[in-house]
């Protein structure tokens, strides 16, 4: 291999088969690599500790065996390993203490054995570690990256013991959770807003306990069932029943939207409240499942008027599924494809939309702790209520920032809309949805994507491109006191579409600087 500058490999889910060649090690400059979903085998190249600015690493599902080599401890800028569902042997080790900047750490399915090291305690507090499905024993250690732990991501090992929220026992899945269960420990989950006043919904499942595992809340408890919900003064069950009666088994009658990760759904619950209703694509991916954990997480967090309002979530073996508010105008990018709606969608609606999902995007950056970057501006993920007010909504992707780490993270958005940086670089930050929200105000204001008009407003002079070149054509002439506004709208976001992320606004100049004269 010549390719000595590459920076991201992925050949995940090809037919590949055979060692790992040891000629990959030539990409020292590599920064991601997955190489999950084949049929390689043999051990992990030990050469793959050469790799120093390597974030993320998946081999996960291959045919790889015996021992994790002692010299992947040097890839200490690693944010996720994943090397589930292998055949490897032997010890964890403990050069694994190096990896402080670890955020997910997945070695299950696999036939380790002997003691957890302490050095897995020494990781940090913030970290997904799932060690389920090995032949591990022994005492779990005591620290930060086992605070949170679940039974989920420690079942299937013959012999672990330890305290966890309260339980002694050993790890066995058949004698730890006949424990729980007995003494009946744990079963609140998390709250969430009341529907219109009077309905709580709150349907809940064993993997909120991986949000419990990266916040320290009050109001979180452990779960250890599947089929479990969450208690309020309703039923939850008898609250899952009734959105499957709503929808009819989630019938296409029902439907009104299909997203990447899954179908929304009108409902009207008992005593006349009408939800949305985001029912997960029944898929054996991770991807989807993190996405749907990351939507709680984000929404029972947040709460502004520009930003869409979680009611509850269920999840069992037949169903995943969000319940949200219902906001009648559906999304912008569904307004903007029809005529008439796209013209009852005058200027003054235009800039007050803009406003909305500036303001949105000021208090996830500047007033949320951990700042939040959404990753996904676009007008599909814009929605608007009958008032035309708008709300950003589809978290699935969003990146909680933290100060201590890095933020490398996986290439994710909507192409047209993402920022040119994160193709380079992959360094999630808060201007990547400064760029989006730029590319996204020119979109309100020409009422489709500007397309190539982005890359000549990047390299125009201002007076290249007039007004009446971004205007949509399906709206009459604005005001003189419109067309001002717009005039500086569209500065606006011609800035925050600067090539350079450090010479873009921050959101909360944006929204400050954004025109007040439209109603």
């Amino acid at each position: 291999m010549m390719l000595a500058s590459m920076l991201n490999l992925n050949l995940q889910n090809n037919q590949l088969f055979g060692n790992i060649p040891e000629e990959v090690s030539l990409l020292k400059n590599l920064l991601y690599l997955d190489l999950s979903r084949n049929f390689l085998r043999g051990s992990i190249p030990e050469t793959l500790g050469g790799y120093q600015q390597l974030f993320y690493l998946n081999l996960s599902s291959n045919n790889l065996s015996q021992q994790i080599p002692p010299q992947m401890g040097k890839l200490t800028r690693l944010s996720v390993l994943d090397l589930s569902h292998n055949h490897i042997t032997g010890e964890i080790p403990p050069e694994f203490r190096s990896f402080q900047s670890l955020e997910i750490l997945d070695i299950s399915h696999n036939n380790l054995s002997g003691f957890l090291p302490n050095a897995l305690a020494e990781l940090p507090g913030y970290l997904h570690i799932d060690i389920s499905f090995n032949n591990l024993e022994g005492p779990i250690p005591y620290g930060r990256a086992f605070k949170n732990i679940t039974i989920e991501e420690l079942r299937g090992n013959k012999g672990l013991c330890g305290n966890i929220t309260g339980l002694q026992a050993c790890r066995s899945p058949q004698l730890s959770m006949k424990r729980v269960k007995d003494k009946g420990l744990n079963l609140v989950l998390v709250i969430v807003l009341p529907l219109l006043g009077s309905l709580i919904l709150l349907c809940a499942f064993f993997g909120a306990l991986k949000i419990c595992r990266q916040r320290e809340r009050k109001t979180t408890e452990n779960v250890v069932d599947a089929d479990l919900f969450s208690i309020s003064t309703f039923d939850g069950k008898a609250m899952y029943r009734e959105i499957l009666k709503a929808t009819e088994d989630f019938s296409e009658i029902f439907c009104i939207g299909e997203g990447g990760y899954g179908s929304v759904y009108k409902a009207m619950l008992p005593p006349g409240n009408l939800v949305a209703v985001k029912r997960l694509h029944l898929l054996p991916e991770k991807v989807y499942f993190n996405s749907f954990l990351n939507e709680i997480r984000a929404l029972t967090n947040i709460k502004h008027r520009n930003i869409v309002k979680l009611y509850g979530f269920c999840s069992n073996s037949t169903n995943s599924f969000l319940v949200y508010e219902y906001l009648e105008r559906g999304s912008l990018a569904k307004i903007f494809s029809m005529e008439e709606e796209a013209k009852e969608l005058d200027w003054e609606k235009r800039v007050n939309i803009i406003k909305g999902v500036a303001h949105a995007l000021s208090y996830m950056h500047h007033d949320c702790t951990p700042s939040i970057v959404h990753r996904d501006i676009s007008s599909n993920n814009v929605l608007l209520d009958s008032e035309y007010e708008a709300r950003v909504s589809d978290f699935g992707t969003a990146k909680f920032l933290r100060k201590d780490s890095s933020n490398w993270t996986t290439l994710a958005g909507t192409l047209g809309y993402v920022a040119p940086e994160l193709a380079y670089t992959m360094s999630v930050t808060e201007k990547c949805d400064v760029y989006s929200f730029g590319v996204l105000t020119l979109e309100i204001i020409k009422g489709k994507h500007p397309g190539e008009l982005v890359v000549h407003l990047l390299s125009s002079t201002p007076g290249d491109i007039e007004l009446k070149d971004l205007l949509d054509q399906r709206l009459s002439h604005p005001t003189q006191e419109i067309e001002k506004i717009l005039i500086s709208t569209v500065k606006l976001a011609k800035a925050c579409l600067h090539v350079n992320p450090k010479s873009r606004p921050t959101m909360h100049i944006v929204s400050s600087l954004l025109p007040v004269g439209a109603p």
